[in-house]
């Protein structure tokens, strides 16, 4: 079987004949199961090497899924960004991948999903005739049969997943631009699955980005426009073209070339900058322009004006509803950043933060004239707030909740800069993770913190407690450890924080300290297990911190925390290329929680409290 084709289109069709998708970037794949799991390409070929995970997924859940077997399902391999948005360059990559230890590392950072959409063989039996809704219901119903999940959620760690369908294409399509999705898919609710052929009941529609670059190179053997933009004061080349282009388009660029050129070769000319024009593309993999394709002239543009910094906020447009002031604004003044620069960093990082921020009561440090000028907290917001914005009242304080990337987006536009959350969600009283803060006296001892990272880690792994840590974005670290939801009081959490704290101090006495006063700590590290409870708040992972450098609390990997590590590593630049290259170490966060485990532990600790009474 060879997957069913799309037709592109230009227009979404309306009506209630049509059913809407999310197109995402990766990997066309047909699993077919009957006794092994087998993931096959569009091209035919067997991927279950290059996607281990996927294959591990089908060999957990396999006694769950025997009874509907042999089973065959549509769908697309993708590395999830968001709810939205895949990565192309994640699923491209792997699939270039040979050897087996490599792609397992890279399986590990960068896990994919294979994401279904459609249902052909159930249980032995061709469904490839039935309409498309009566294929629909049969996939939700075996997707409940099989506690999959039943919507696309990048933060889940079930490797199979079922496609969102929309009836308002609209609403879909709002949340593809915000998000920066490829696209929308079309299908009409009676269609059937044909394999191999290309239909008009299946149309996509590409979310186009466009893109002003500067033509630099003509090449006759093959017709192609080379595109480049300013990277500084160089010329980046970043696109090839010749889709699009009209015939009179066509000639008008050649002669352009040839007549006010610099032949370089016998095929090639070169001219200065001075042309500009408009190119369609879907992204940007890091060297060129994805699908580009001619999109008009632009000769009322400078092409100065054609800057790596403009590309990368036309590939990244902010939302409409968004009204940004003096994006132009320096906010950190010593690493040349400005506002813009900021809210290109929230919509990256936005997927990471946004699982820490979301139902939390918010206080944010805001910095009206950037870090160089004053700054107050704020938690209590007035009544004229923009209506996407959800806010929560308790007593006399209205608190932002800060749920999804237009409200990030709106806070970094308020310039604020520090995200600092309560240890427990709205919905609970009760802490859903143990923070340790690690506070050593100056960035000159930050070793101390080092060591006692280190040592708290031994403790957690001796008790099999599962525990992250992360930088404060300042001179210290911070270790923590998830708990299930409204499961354990503060008072239970006290009782161990207290313990670990208070054993550190017993063994190293030298080194720390649980003294509040800082006069009274002696150059020592603070262990701060007193800010862990009701009303406090932490500085929330990914959040970047009002410091002259613009340093972010950065999650880390546990072998990362070394003599050669530095709090300075960590600016808002860095993170961003840290994610690209290393993913995102808090991603399992919810799905490392242990329900029994800590509940063994606190019961030894109070034992062994009350034996000592």
């Amino acid at each position: 079987m060879k997957p069913m084709l799309l037709t592109v289109a230009t227009e979404i069709p309306l009506g209630k004949d049509w059913l809407y998708e999310v197109k995402y970037d990766g990997f066309r794949c047909i699993l077919e199961w009957e006794d092994e799991p087998i993931l096959i390409s569009r091209n035919g070929n067997i991927l279950n090497a290059m996607f281990p995970e996927i294959i591990s997924f089908c060999h957990e859940m396999y006694e769950r899924i025997k009874p509907f077997l042999p089973l065959t399902l549509d769908g697309e391999l993708v590395n999830l960004t968001n709810h939205f948005q895949s990565n192309f360059s994640i699923v491209q990559l792997r699939g270039r991948m040979r050897n087996q230890e490599v792609i397992e590392k890279h399986a590990k950072a960068f896990p994919c999903h294979f994401i279904v959409f459609d249902i052909l063989n159930y249980h032995g039996e061709n469904r490839t005739s039935d309409s498309l809704t009566t294929r629909k219901k049969q996939l939700h119903t075996l997707f409940q049969k099989l506690h999959l999940p039943i919507s696309t959620n990048y933060e889940d760690i079930n490797r199979i997943q079922l496609i969102d369908v929309f009836h308002d294409s609209d609403v879909l399509w709002n949340k593809i631009v915000v998000n920066h999705g490829e696209g929308i898919v079309a299908k009409h609710q009676t269609s059937s699955w044909n394999s191999d052929k290309r239909t008009i009941n299946w149309l996509k529609i590409k979310n186009w980005r466009y893109i002003s670059v500067i033509l630099i190179k003509y090449d006759e053997s093959n017709n192609y426009f080379h595109g480049a933009v300013y990277e500084k004061e160089v010329l980046v080349e970043v696109v090839t073209f010749r889709h699009g282009l009209q015939e009179g388009e066509l000639h008008t660029l050649k002669t352009l070339f040839q007549t006010n050129g610099t032949k370089r070769t016998a095929s090639t000319w070169e001219i200065e900058p001075s042309i500009c024009v408009e190119i369609a593309c879907i992204d940007f993999d890091g060297k060129s322009l994805r699908e580009p394709r001619f999109h008009g002239f632009n000769l009322d543009k400078e092409p100065g004006d054609c800057s790596w910094q403009q590309m990368q906020r036309q590939l990244y447009p902010l939302p409409e509803k968004l009204q940004v002031t003096h994006p132009e604004k320096p906010i950190w003044p010593a690493n040349g950043i400005q506002k813009d620069d900021y809210l290109f960093y929230l919509q990256h990082i936005s997927p990471y933060i946004l699982p820490f921020l979301r139902d939390r009561q918010l206080t944010v440090i805001r910095y009206p004239h950037g870090v160089i000028g004053e700054s107050f907290y704020q938690k209590n917001w007035p009544d004229h707030l923009p209506g996407f914005i959800a806010t929560e009242q308790v007593d006399d304080i209205r608190y932002v909740l800060c749920n999804d990337v237009e409200s990030l987006l709106w806070l970094g536009n308020q310039l604020a800069l520090e995200f600092h959350i309560p240890f427990q969600p709205t919905q609970t009283a009760k802490p859903t993770e143990i923070v340790f803060d690690l506070d050593p006296p100056s960035v000159h001892e930050f070793s101390l913190a080092i060591e006692a990272a280190i040592r708290m880690k031994a403790i957690f792994d001796h008790f099999e407690l599962p525990s992250f840590v992360k930088t404060s974005g300042g001179k210290g670290l911070q270790i923590y450890i998830p708990l299930p939801i409204d499961t354990y009081s503060y008072e239970d959490t006290r009782l161990f924080t207290k313990f670990v704290c208070d054993f550190l101090c017993e063994q190293e006495p030298q080194w720390f300290t649980t003294e509040r006063l800082k006069k009274n700590r002696h150059h020592k590290l603070y262990l701060d297990y007193v800010q862990h409870q009701e009303g406090k708040t932490i500085v929330a992972p990914y959040s970047p911190r009002g410091n002259e450098r613009g340093l972010v609390a950065t999650p880390l990997n546990w072998d990362e925390i070394c003599e050669s590590l530095r709090p300075d590593l960590f600016s808002i630049p860095s993170v961003l290329e840290r994610i690209k290259k290393k993913g995102n170490p808090f991603r399992d966060f919810r799905q490392k929680i242990d329900n029994e485990q800590f509940a063994v532990v606190l019961s030894q600790l109070k034992e062994l409290l009350n034996s000592k009474k």
